[in-house]
């Protein structure tokens, strides 16, 4: 499965776009998806500096192809109010955050991208997911939407 209940933080403490991708990395590798969290922020943070993941409505999809990921992965958090210097100006609450091994990578990480973007053009699935309290809750969500875990 691309995500569970362990790979999902409500409410993280971060205050900034570095801090929640480093949160995140420790929670991914907490989990046994990572083994390597410098390698795999180095890898999120080079493909933010490329051109920022805030995709608007709020939401943000920082992603990473490096061999630090045991297996692929799909995090999800929600945060208070930041700034992710996003395609719409607006800040964000919403993180999905993407990892997949490098060395066989192959397209996986733009289906996941592209999948989890289509429904992120949907205001009832965004409102549903801001809507979940609980990390069953998310999943429900992610399920009832065909998001393909």
């Amino acid at each position: 499965m691309l995500i569970t209940e362990e790979l999902i933080a409500l409410n993280l403490s971060a205050k900034t776009k570095n801090e929640a991708i480093h949160m995140l990395a420790e929670k991914a590798a907490a989990a046994g998806r990572v083994a390597d969290v410098a390698g795999y922020v180095e890898a999120v943070l080079h493909r933010e500096g490329e051109y920022s993941t805030g995709m608007g409505f709020g939401v943000a999809i920082p992603h990473g192809k490096t061999n630090a990921v045991i297996e692929p992965l799909l995090l999800y958090a929600t945060v208070d109010s930041m700034d992710w210097q996003s395609l719409d100006g607006n800040p964000i609450d919403v993180i999905f955050m993407i990892g997949v091994p490098a060395d066989n990578a192959g397209d996986v990480h733009l289906r996941i991208l592209a999948n989890l973007s289509r429904r992120l053009m949907k205001e009832d699935f965004r409102t549903n997911l801001r809507a979940a309290t609980t990390p069953t809750g998310v999943l429900q969500v992610l399920k009832d939407y065909e998001i393909g875990l």
